[in-house]
């Protein structure tokens, strides 16, 4: 049995973002995918893709696909869901990798660390096309359009953002020391890597496009037009004027470069530039994640109201019951993209009761 996603149900989902991105969608983006259903063939031996195995390049792209098909043929996709694989898998920031950073997975998670630590003044990125990572994402994607054909959603890889894959070769607080004694060169390879970022970015959609139906990431928000979740974690440890002298210009950029752009807001030491986000007007909107140990995002309502007093989207996470009392705050759920909420299929009948109340069969 193959996965249930048909070209009709594409058209709704392009539809329905189409609005939400333009401000016209009254309600909140909800999908919702149910576990459970009949795959209609046994389970691959191969397993599943993750940061645990990601290293592993014995195991062919097509064995990979193949057990990704297999998993998504159990979902049934509800109100604004749609089948899709996000290749986080390569760990947050694989950009480093491309540029010559070591992958080590050993702890089950993925982290990038530099062969060498060079003096900034003598650190340089260069293209390699021949970046063994680069290429087996080039590849994973290519078996996944081979197989899919326009049926499932390959999301971007987790490149990460200009500073923070700086910090992973000049790490942290080394580069809060640059800061202060080399900002030029700073600035000078937020650049280059803002550069060779627009280059993978590109080369990958080479490789997926005009086969993928769209384009996403890790944040699972759709996009018909060249979009990205844009980052900068790093700014979690400067303040508002190194802020807009270092972060805003590069992300300014990004922003024009992109059709559709959101921004991670990550953690609370980021609250301090949220105006200063805001102010770009091609952003298309901000992901707030208060950050471990706060308050769930639902406790927050005074970010959401910032957010949506500068006309830009919010995404949320907290299920059916943080969102209803995020709404009630907010007096509208207008702009709001909810992750995919997860279930069973013998939920079915409650989440489509759920789902109807926001008006999101």
């Amino acid at each position: 049995m193959s996965i249930a996603f048909g070209p009709e149900r594409w058209d709704k989902v392009r539809e329905v973002y189409g609005l939400w991105w333009e401000g016209k969608l009254e309600r909140p983006i909800l999908p919702v995918a149910l576990q459970g259903r009949d795959p209609g063939r046994s389970k691959p031996d191969t397993p599943l893709l993750s940061q645990i195995n990601c290293t592993d390049l014995s195991i062919p792209a097509k064995d990979l696909i193949d057990r990704i098909d297999y998993e998504l043929s159990q979902v049934v996709f509800l109100g604004d869901a749609f089948p899709c694989f996000n290749m986080h898998v390569f760990g947050p920031g694989v950009a480093a990798a491309f540029l010559g950073a070591e992958i080590d997975n050993s702890t089950g998670r993925v982290w990038f660390h530099p062969k060498k630590l060079l003096p900034i003044t003598e650190l340089h990125f260069e293209y390699d096309p021949d970046n063994i990572w680069l290429n087996r994402l080039r590849e994973i994607y290519r078996e996944g359009m081979k197989r899919w054909q326009g049926q499932v959603l390959m999301g971007m890889t987790d490149l990460g953002g200009a500073l923070d894959i700086l910090s992973t070769f000049r790490p942290s607080e080394n580069l809060l020391l640059d800061l202060y004694d080399y900002p030029e060169e700073v600035k000078r390879l937020t650049w280059e890597l803002s550069g060779l970022w627009k280059r993978f970015y590109r080369e990958l959609n080479d490789v997926l496009q005009p086969v993928n139906p769209g384009y996403s990431d890790w944040s699972q928000i759709y996009s018909d037009k060249p979009g990205y979740i844009l980052q900068c974690d790093f700014s979690y440890m400067i303040g508002p004027d190194m802020f807009d002298e270092f972060v805003k210009p590069e992300l300014e950029s990004m922003c024009s470069y992109l059709s559709h752009s959101f921004y991670h807001l990550d953690g609370v030491g980021q609250l301090p530039h949220l105006d200063s986000i805001l102010a770009i007007r091609e952003l298309g909107g901000v992901q707030w994640v208060p950050g471990d140990g706060k308050p769930p995002q639902s406790h927050w309502p005074e970010v959401y109201r910032r957010i949506q007093s500068a006309g830009k989207n919010s995404q949320f996470w907290g299920g059916f019951d943080g969102l209803d009392t995020l709404v009630s705050c907010l007096g509208s759920g207008k702009g709001i993209h909810h992750p995919t909420i997860w279930g069973r299929i013998s939920e079915e009948n409650e989440m489509r009761e759920k789902l109807s109340r926001y008006g999101a069969e």
